[in-house]
């Protein structure tokens, strides 16, 4: 009877051993889901069936960070905010503006600072060198995005100077709106800095136009009731900072210039 009791013991044993094996594997092993928009080089895009980018490169390293796993859920930018408060993914990282107007509804972290800038045609025969040189014209830019709402600015100040407003043109995906300057459906198109350097050196048709537009914070997107997550992410990305693994890849992707000032 002892030694049935004995190897009753080490069974109970040995069993709890396996579930406290099996809940910290699966605590390692739980995925990180990013909403991204995967059509905004160098940023997030697929080359040869596969999704790369610097968000990409630093989703993944936060992830790392927490102790998860990663996954990025291809997202339209327009429904992108909306997937996140209804759970579909656990954050957002896609380029995207921290803005008053968006931290109404979501909180983030943020970890780079972009600026916008205007896209023509090589030469720049139409002589866009800045907002008003842009009345009159037809210009695009993403839906939902920060760069459609500079074109609404620009708008507006041209019908304030007594000029022709703009014709705007919202796209589903920036590069759609990359070949629509291309094709001559457009004068100009609005993007973010970093994939505006992207278009303009892959396609030397193509040149940036006027100056930057000021840069913002751009951030990981996060339910705003998560304030644990948030304050996770923002120390992932400070250590990131702080031990070079963000400068290795913004360098990666020719985007050191858009790491965040004083870190």
């Amino acid at each position: 009877m002892l030694g049935r009791r004995i190897l009753a013991v080490a069974l109970v044993a040995a069993a709890a051993a396996m579930l406290v094996q099996a809940a910290s594997a699966a605590h390692v092993s739980k995925t990180f889901v990013f909403c991204s928009d995967i059509s905004y080089p160098p940023e997030e895009m697929v080359i040869n069936g596969k999704t790369v980018g610097s968000d990409i490169d630093i989703g993944t390293e936060v992830a790392k960070r927490l102790g998860m796993s990663v996954k990025f859920q291809n997202t339209g930018f327009d429904g992108i905010v909306a997937a996140l408060l209804s759970n579909k993914c656990d954050g957002i990282i896609s380029g995207m503006n921290d803005t008053a107007d968006r931290r109404k509804s979501v909180a983030f972290a943020d970890y780079l600072s972009v600026g916008q800038s205007l896209i023509g045609k090589k030469g720049n025969p139409l002589k866009i060198n800045g907002p008003m040189d842009v009345c009159g014209r037809a210009a695009g830019a993403q839906v939902a995005t920060t760069n459609l709402e500079t074109l609404g600015k620009f708008d507006k100040q041209c019908k304030a100077a007594g000029k022709k407003g703009i014709k705007i043109i919202p796209f589903k995906e920036d590069p759609l709106g990359v070949i629509a300057l291309k094709t001559g459906h457009i004068d100009v198109y609005e993007s973010d800095s970093p994939p505006a350097v992207w278009y303009t050196t892959k396609d030397k048709s193509l040149q940036i136009v006027g100056k930057p537009i000021t840069p913002q914070p751009v951030g990981i997107a996060v339910n705003p009731k998560n304030a644990a997550l948030k304050a996770k992410i923002v120390k992932a990305i400070n250590a990131m900072y702080k031990d070079g693994k963000m400068a290795a890849i913004l360098k990666k992707w020719n985007m050191t210039e858009f790491a965040l000032k004083g870190k």
